[in-house]
């Protein structure tokens, strides 16, 4: 069975080409979201097997979605996507409870890598 994700990045070209890559390589994109106000909620209704979160979103950043997420579920699968020069902001959502990250813009052999780690972790 496929593996179920859940997309959000308040960019839709963005979540366009995640999904893309991830549909690609045989996942199946169950959601989207365009805040992190949204990904809490989708996450909750959806419990997808792996997120990717946007760190910069409107209403509710990216890190303080995966806090909201992980203390509901502590098992969420969470891969952070960044744009370069938020090293800072990396460190604190892998702190917050992300399991990785990809650095925008992506590599699809990269995104599929760190999809697969995260899943296997």
């Amino acid at each position: 069975m496929a593996h179920r994700v859940l997309i959000c990045d308040d960019a839709i070209f963005m979540r366009t080409m995640i999904a893309d890559i991830l549909t690609g390589a045989g996942y199946e994109v169950v959601g989207e979201a365009e805040s992190g106000l949204q990904a809490v909620e989708r996450y909750k209704a959806l419990l997808p097997d792996i997120v990717t979160m946007d760190i910069v979103m409107p209403d509710m950043g990216g890190i303080d979605a995966v806090k909201a997420i992980t203390s509901a579920h502590p098992d969420a699968k969470i891969l952070m996507c960044s744009a370069m020069g938020q090293q800072a902001l990396v460190v604190e959502a892998i702190q917050a409870g992300a399991k990785d990250f990809v650095v925008k813009p992506f590599q699809p052999a990269r995104v599929l890598e760190a999809v697969q780690r995260v899943l296997a972790g």
